[in-house]
């Protein structure tokens, strides 16, 4: 195989690709990438077998061919070359010479036939969403999920269809996220659950506008998102995923509109006083026009008041604050609305009811 592309073409597929390789893993063969240069263009692959991702860059093909090299190798030889064009080679011994402007490395490939590529997907199932959208609803979803290894199905998310409206949601048993959004047409009515891990990867490799689209296809086992030049393909999560919508409820008795600045910035204060293995809650005291916040750890107290506007009753409510703070940080608007019931029952933060996310309360020891 011989060709020649850009530097800066190939550093960036090469950044997309390491993606899907193990930091740790048995099968040092799932450690590399493999190159095949073909017609005017080259195909990078990597694959972990849980996900897997193939991407492509223009290149000058003189002689088409495919290697496997070691990925975290070739990626840091070409981040440090010159800014200047690649030439590639390599023969049936898998002998590498790449040449870049008057740096020349001569590596040790690999025989490609023992790489595991990736599976064909049938195409049948699918929706289009914006790739801005899709990583909004991540980007809001995404840090709710589990990292117990034991509750498998809880380290992933639903990604549930229902005819033109798509939805997501994740949980971990103290706090459930749910993202909803309408697409322009309908389709068949579907429940997956994706591996989170899977998702943060997609969500970074989804740096297109509101314009620039991303293809999802559903296997009955893989998942499978296709942009401009890049697919990504994962496992599905087996199992049946929590039923969300029996925890959900329109009552309450309290309701508080609130600043998420004001609110996000006294509870970023309050945890100044918790020691990295101390687990203390933020107290909300809802009286009249004002929440009063309490903190009490072993280092010291402190309290504070916040405007409010307040419907239906006083309150008096304990959260942990990394669970507020999480959903502070993913709100764009600049009012917040809790809903309330008492101090035992689920507190609900919603978005116009296009976005949903319900906390758990700490029981107060009085």
């Amino acid at each position: 195989m011989k060709f020649t592309c850009s530097k800066a073409d190939m550093n960036e597929a090469i950044n997309i690709v390491l993606k899907a390789v193990p930091g740790k893993t048995t099968m040092p063969i799932l450690e590399c990438v493999v190159i095949e240069g073909k017609e005017d263009e080259l195909i990078l692959t990597t694959n972990d077998m849980s996900m897997g991702i193939e991407t492509r860059l223009p290149a000058k093909i003189d002689e088409e061919g495919i290697i496997l090299v070691n990925a975290k190798m070739i990626s840091d030889i070409i981040r440090k070359l010159p800014d200047q064009e690649i030439y590639f080679e390599s023969d049936d011994r898998e002998n590498i010479l790449l040449f870049c402007g008057k740096a020349k490395f001569n590596l040790s490939g690999k025989n490609h036939e023992e790489f595991p590529m990736l599976p064909d997907i049938e195409k049948s199932k699918k929706i289009v969403i914006s790739q801005f959208t899709l990583r909004e609803m991540i980007r809001q979803t995404i840090f709710s999920i589990s990292n117990n290894e034991n509750n498998k199905i809880l380290t992933g998310e639903l990604f549930e269809i229902n005819g033109d409206e798509f939805k997501i949601a994740s949980l971990d048993l103290h706090r459930v996220s749910i993202r909803k959004m309408q697409l322009k047409e309908s389709y068949e009515n579907l429940k997956v659950v994706i591996p989170g891990k899977t998702l943060g990867e997609v969500s970074k490799i989804c740096t297109g506008g509101i314009d620039d689209e991303v293809e999802i296809y559903f296997s009955k086992n893989h998942v499978l998102f296709q942009y401009a030049k890049t697919i990504i393909i994962s496992r599905l999560i087996e199992g049946n995923f929590y039923n969300i919508n029996q925890m959900l409820t329109n009552d309450y008795e309290t309701k508080v509109v609130v600043n998420k600045k004001e609110l996000l910035d006294c509870i970023d204060r309050a945890t100044l006083l918790l020691r990295e293995s101390e687990n203390k809650p933020v107290i909300m005291n809802i009286k009249n026009d004002e929440i009063k916040m309490e903190m009490n750890t072993k280092i010291g107290s402190m309290d504070e008041n916040v405007n409010i506007e307040k419907e239906g009753k006083d309150l008096r409510i304990a959260f942990d604050p990394k669970f507020i703070i999480d959903v502070l940080r993913v709100i764009d608007e600049e009012q917040v609305n809790l809903y309330l019931f008492n101090s035992k029952a689920p507190c609900f933060i919603r978005d116009d009811h296009s976005y949903i996310y319900l906390i758990l309360p700490v029981n107060l020891i009085e």
